[in-house]
C-alpha cells in the first residue's frame, strides 16, 4: 500500500471526478432523498446500503475489466440496459401509484407503509446496478487515477477512499433528507413529491432505454 501512495497525484483527479459524480443528482441520490422523506431515516439509510452495494459491485468489476467484457459482448450491454430502464419505469409506476392514494398524513402518520429490510437493499442495489452507465463512470475513475504500470494496490486504493466517500455522502443524504422539517415538508406536499420522482423516474427510465450507450 505504501507504494500505492506515491501515485497519489495521478489518484487526485480521479477522487475529484468521484465527488462530483456522487454529488450530482441522478436516480441513486433522488431515489436516497425520496425514500428518507417518505419513510424516514432508517430506511433511507437502509437503501443507501444498498445503493452503496451497487456501487461496490462496479468499482470492482472496473477494476477486473468487467467493462471490456461487456463492450466485447454487446448484446449483454444491450441486456442489462434494457433491464435497467424497465426497472426505472416500475419504480416509476409505484411512485405514481402513491401520488393516487387517498387521504393525507396526519401528525401521527409517518407515512406509506415502510418496505421491509430486504426490500429496501434490493431496491436501493437493483436501482445502481442496473445502470450500465455506472460501470463506465467506475472505468474512467480508474483509468484516471491508475497509469499505465501501476500495481493493483494503486486500484484498491481509489476504490477503498472512494467508496468511503460514497458510503458518507449516500448515508449523508438519507439523514439529511429525514430530519423533522423534511419530514415536515414532505407531509405538506406529499403528493408533489411522490409525482415529481414518478416523472422523474419515468425520464430515467426512458432516457437509457432509448440512450447509446
Amino acid at each position: 500500500m505504501r507504494e500505492a501512495l506515491t501515485y497519489l497525484p495521478q489518484i487526485l483527479p480521479a477522487y475529484i471526478a468521484y465527488i462530483i459524480a456522487v454529488v450530482s443528482p441522478g436516480p441513486a441520490i433522488m431515489a436516497i432523498i425520496g425514500t428518507s422523506m417518505t419513510h424516514g431515516r432508517k430506511a433511507g439509510m437502509t437503501f443507501s446500503l444498498g445503493i452503496f452495494g451497487g456501487s461496490l459491485t462496479w468499482a470492482i468489476a472496473a477494476a477486473a475489466g468487467l467493462a471490456t467484457l461487456l463492450q466485447t459482448y454487446a448484446m449483454a450491454l444491450e441486456l442489462l440496459k434494457i433491464f435497467g430502464g424497465i426497472y426505472l419505469l416500475y419504480l416509476a409506476y409505484k411512485a405514481f401509484r402513491a401520488v393516487r392514494s387517498n387521504g393525507e398524513l396526519t401528525a401521527t402518520t409517518e407515512g406509506p407503509k415502510t418496505p421491509s429490510f430486504k426490500s429496501l437493499i434490493l431496491r436501493g442495489y437493483g436501482i445502481h446496478v442496473t445502470n450500465p452507465k455506472a460501470i463506465f463512470a467506475w472505468l474512467a475513475i480508474i483509468a484516471l487515477g491508475m497509469p499505465q504500470g501501476a500495481p493493483a494496490s494503486v486500484a484498491v486504493l481509489i476504490i477503498v477512499v472512494c467508496c468511503t466517500t460514497g458510503f458518507l455522502a449516500f448515508m449523508g443524504y438519507a439523514v439529511l433528507f429525514s430530519t423533522p422539517h423534511a419530514l415536515k415538508i414532505y407531509r405538506g406536499a406529499r403528493r408533489w413529491i411522490e409525482g415529481a420522482m414518478a416523472g422523474f423516474y419515468c425520464f430515467a427510465g426512458i432516457k437509457l432505454l432509448t440512450s447509446n450507450i
